[in-house]
């Protein structure tokens, strides 16, 4: 079975005990937090190795960071091949920085996006507007309501009520 896979199972069982799994998740994010502060500390270098290596080098286990993998993914440059990736599967960390910010921002990972590191990355006024482009374009815009007897938006000529309306 991928690592993935593995993952997955553990981290998203249902017949898990609910307070079990909200102190994996826990442990799992103060780990996660650990490996994005030493990566915003070198944004500009490039990670690249096994994931084992990489599991070794963070100390996470190698599912642990199968899920970090996982999560990192949409950000990365070139994305990994995470759904049959194994431990001798070389990988890369390299990732695109407003990409990862505004993936932060758009997971709700206030304590991922309110990293210092961010600081040296972004001034305040960069990420203040990734901010604001990730929460805007998870915005629905709702056109203006066609009352009945305003004419029809299809161009019918007809009023609402009689064509479209009915």
């Amino acid at each position: 079975m991928a690592l993935l896979q593995e993952w997955q199972k553990i981290a998203y069982n249902e017949k898990t005990n609910k307070g079990e799994l909200q102190r994996f998740w826990q442990n799992y994010f103060l780990l996660e937090k650990g490996v994005y502060e030493k990566l915003l500390t070198n944004p500009d270098e490039v990670v690249e190795g096994t994931v084992k290596e990489l599991a070794d080098k963070y100390e996470l286990t190698t599912l642990q960071m199968a899920g970090f993998l996982d999560g990192i993914n949409d950000s990365l440059v070139n994305p990994n091949p995470i759904e049959e990736m194994e431990e001798d599967t070389k990988v890369s960390l390299a990732f695109d920085k407003e990409k990862l910010y505004k993936n932060m921002v758009d997971a709700k990972a206030d304590w991922l996006y309110n990293l210092p590191m961010w600081d040296e990355i972004f001034d305040a006024e960069k990420k203040k507007a990734l901010y604001l482009e990730q929460k805007k374009s998870g915005t629905v815009i709702v056109g203006k309501k066609v009352g009945r007897n305003d004419p029809c938006p299809c161009g019918s000529g007809k009023k609402y009520k009689f064509c479209c309306g009915k």
